[in-house]
This record gives C-alpha cells, structure tokens and sequence, in this order.
C-alpha cells in the first residue's frame, strides 16, 4: 500500500495576538520563541521523523516573508523544497487546494499532512504515530482531522465532537460535527462529556480526494485556484500565483469548506502535549517557569513578582507586585496586561491598524534578503541606521528622489557603486550618496558588513527607492 506523505506547511499568518515580538511583516512562525529554533523550523524538524516515507515539504507563505521563509530553512538545512506564494490571504481552503494541485504534479496522489507553521507539539513520537494511522485511514479516501484531547475547558478554540468509532475498538472516530468557540459553561459542558476534542486545525487526506470534496462543496474556489496554478511562474526559489486567478477565489477555511460537509470526515484524538502559542499566557503555560511561577526572557528584574510572563528583548524590565501579569518590552512597543485579557491584545492591533501605525506591521529592525537594518534615530530632515549586510549580499542597484545618505562604514568592507564610480570601502571609511544618483551597496567579503547610514531631506520612506537591477527580484516593488 502506497502511504507517501507530502507534508503541506502553512506560514502564513500573522499572529497578532502575540503582538508586540509577532507582527505583520515578521509572524510568529518566524520568532524563536521556546529556543534557538522558530515555530516554522520546529515544524520542519518535526516531520523529518516520517523518514523515507514523506516527500519534501511544500510550503505556502505570504509574499512579505518569503525571503525570511527561505533564510529559514536554509539555517536548519531542511532540504528541498516547494516554496509557493500567496499573492493575497484567503484563508486555509484555497491555499491547501493549491498545495493539493502541485502535489499532483509532482508525485503520484500522495497523501498531503496539513499543518500550521505556528503549533508547538512536545511529545513527537505521539504525533508520528497518529501521523501514520492518518496516512492508513487516508489511503481509505477518509478525510482526516486531528483532534486534540483537552485537559481544560478553553473558550479559544473550537471543538470537534466524536461519532461512532471508525470500527469497533479503532483509535479513530467518524466526525459527529464542528463546534464553534464555547463560553466557558459550555466548555466545561464538553470536557465533561468526553466526547469532544480540540479542533487543531491539523488535517491529512489524498490530494484527489480534498480535491474532490472541495469541487463538490466549493466548486468556485477549485476554479479559480486552478486557473492561479495553471498560470504560475517561477521566481528564484518561489512560485508565484497567478494573482488576478487567485484573487477571485472566496475566502473560507477548510473547515467550513469541505471538513464540515463531506461524509467521511474522520478524527484521530492526538494527546501529544500540542500547543497553538495563540497567546501570552499559552506560551507561560508551555514553557519553562521559574519557582516564582514567572517565566523570565531578557534583561529582567523582579521583587515580589509571580506566575507572570516577562520578556525583554532591549532595555531592562524592572516589575514589581505583579501576579498573574505580562509583561513584553521590544525596541518600539511595551505591553503589558493581566494573563486573563491576553486574548485581547488583537484589539490594540487593529487600534495601531486603523491609526496606520508602523508598530502594526514591523519592528524597528527590518529584515531584508540582503541582511537588516534598523532605525536608530529620526527627526524632521534626518534619520539614523544600523545596517548589516550578510556576507557576498548586495542590496539592488537603485536610487531616491527625496533624500542623500551617507555611510559610514564601521565593521567589515564594502563596494559601493555611486553613480559612474566605483570604490572600496573599509572601517571608518564613508561617502556620500546625492540625491537622484543611482547606487548600491554590495559585501564582497566573508564576514557581515556593518554601517551607519544618516538620510536628509524631505523625505524617508522605502516607496521612496527606485530599483534599476536586484538579484532577489524586487526590480518592481518599492
């Protein structure tokens, strides 16, 4: 019996409620939240423990990460793999549709194991082993959803509610129905009966089969993301959606698309101490607690303080009598709320949203193919960075109409194109870059380059650049 697995990573969302370190444009699956390795790596390790029997990953991502996506797993060597990029978010149905088509392309009807990026699962060998009962029962033509075992009547997710057994003495169930998000009686209501599980968001099936179920209950969305596949094209080590196709598909998850409607939807219970992180006070509860019950990151001090969360990414975080609290300072942003209302922090994002805030989308450094920068200091007609540029790295040859620069170099060695020149530069080295000349900065040597670049004049923002030529193929983006 043929039980491939192609594993289907989904990365990308945003995670706003893990805001201020999770933002738009650098999520959570990309932050090393419990040790050295991101959600996204995690995630990756994990499925290497199917061994022969899983294909290379694909992986679907929002067009902003995808160099940050690649970086990623190229720092863990995860191997080959399909990178595909949504050209605008719509929700889990259409982007698993368009993992399921290139699939079929690429192997023979291989079973596909849907995961989001963003979960945290601890006990490994358990989730391997309902992995390879999924694939078993996938091969059947069942569809597949992993059901977490609660061990507490949480309100943040929705639930599944088990049927009959698949037969009798099996580990799986047949799907009775989906529960939306409960109030807390009625969540107690269902860890009592035992006849619910966490819904994971975790699926697995044949490829022709979700393709199948989602033209008969949602024929539009196999339209149209079959005419955005069709019309694909390869971009370095992207693939690129047709975005005028992939646009007109309707929005809807899997759930509510095809999990909800077909009649051989099958959950397996996965007791593998699973976590989504889809808070603060998750993340306290997951991960490694003090005797004070505090969880500690950072540059931290503490009096009288206990089972609080407490990160520091920069300045020092000095807390006192505080019980049951959160506490996350980042370079531009702190937060600070009772573990009781972290659900809430989405609430302050859609505030910095609306206001058209810069905290919304990133943070003070910003992560480029090239390397990062970061801003150090901003006024009226002048703005401080720290650039780094990664070895053998260029950032494109371009140019601005509102503002000069000038950089200093101060760690490493630079070759600068300033209009018709060309010069090498070392430590304490600078030159000046005019307004509207064309230019570029390149790291011909082995280690990061480092440079403090001053702007002046009337204006700062990245639309305000210009690209002639770039190897990562942004000649069209600002």
């Amino acid at each position: 019996m043929n039980q491939s697995i192609i594993p289907i990573i989904l990365a990308g969302g945003s995670g706003t409620r893990l805001w201020p370190l999770s933002r738009e444009l650098y999520p959570k699956q990309l932050l090393s939240l419990l040790g050295h390795n991101s959600m996204l790596q995690l995630t990756l390790e994990r499925v290497k423990g199917l061994q022969d029997k899983a294909f290379p990953p694909i992986l679907i991502c929002n067009n902003n990460h995808r160099f940050l996506v690649a970086e990623q797993l190229r720092s863990i060597d995860a191997g080959p793999a399909e990178i595909i990029l949504e050209p605008v978010g719509k929700n889990t149905a259409p982007a698993v549709a368009i993992a399921a088509l290139h699939a079929l392309e690429l192997h023979d009807d291989p079973n596909l194991l849907v995961l989001p990026a963003d979960h945290i699962i601890k006990d490994v060998p358990s989730f391997l082993e309902s992995v390879q009962h999924g694939a078993t029962l996938a091969e059947q033509g069942h569809l597949i959803t992993f059901g977490i075992v609660p061990d507490r009547p949480e309100t943040g997710f929705g639930y599944i509610k088990k049927g009959n057994p698949l037969v009798t003495g099996s580990p799986s169930f047949m799907v009775d129905h989906f529960v939306e998000k409960p109030d807390t009686e009625k969540a107690q209501e269902y860890i009592d009966s035992e006849n619910y599980l966490w819904n994971s968001g975790m699926f697995m099936f044949k490829a022709s089969r979700y393709i199948e179920e989602l033209q008969r209950y949602s024929p539009e969305i196999i339209q149209c993301t079959t005419q955005a596949h069709a019309k694909r094209e390869s971009d370095l080590d992207f693939i690129r959606l047709d975005k005028k196709a992939f646009t007109r598909s309707p929005a809807d998850s899997i759930d509510y698309a095809v999990m909800e409607k077909t009649d051989d939807a099958v959950v397996i219970p996965l007791d593998c101490d699973w976590s989504d992180v889809g808070s603060w006070s998750a993340l306290w509860e997951i991960g490694e607690q003090d005797n004070n019950g505090n969880l500690i990151h950072g540059n931290v001090l503490t009096h009288d303080v206990s089972n609080s969360y407490l990160h520091s990414t920069n300045r020092l975080i000095a807390a006192v009598g505080l019980d049951e609290h959160v506490v996350v300072e980042t370079t531009d942003a702190v937060l600070v709320a009772p573990k009781t209302h972290v659900q809430d922090v989405k609430e302050i994002v859609d505030q910095l949203k609306a206001a058209d805030r810069d905290e919304a989308l990133l943070h003070r450094r910003v992560y480029r193919p090239w390397g990062s920068y970061e801003c150090i200091d901003c006024a009226d007609r002048f703005q401080v960075k720290r650039i780094i540029v990664k070895p053998q790295a260029s950032l494109s040859l371009q140019m601005h109409r509102h503002r000069a620069e000038h950089w200093i170099i101060v760690k490493g060695s630079a070759k600068i194109t300033n209009g018709e020149e060309t010069t090498y530069l070392t430590e304490n080295q600078s030159t000046y870059i005019p307004v509207g000349v064309k230019h570029r900065l390149e790291n011909p040597g082995p280690a990061p380059l480092e440079l403090i670049e001053v702007q002046s004049g009337s204006y700062f923002g990245e639309d305000d650049i210009v690209r002639f030529e770039d190897l990562y193929g942004r000649t069209d983006e600002t």
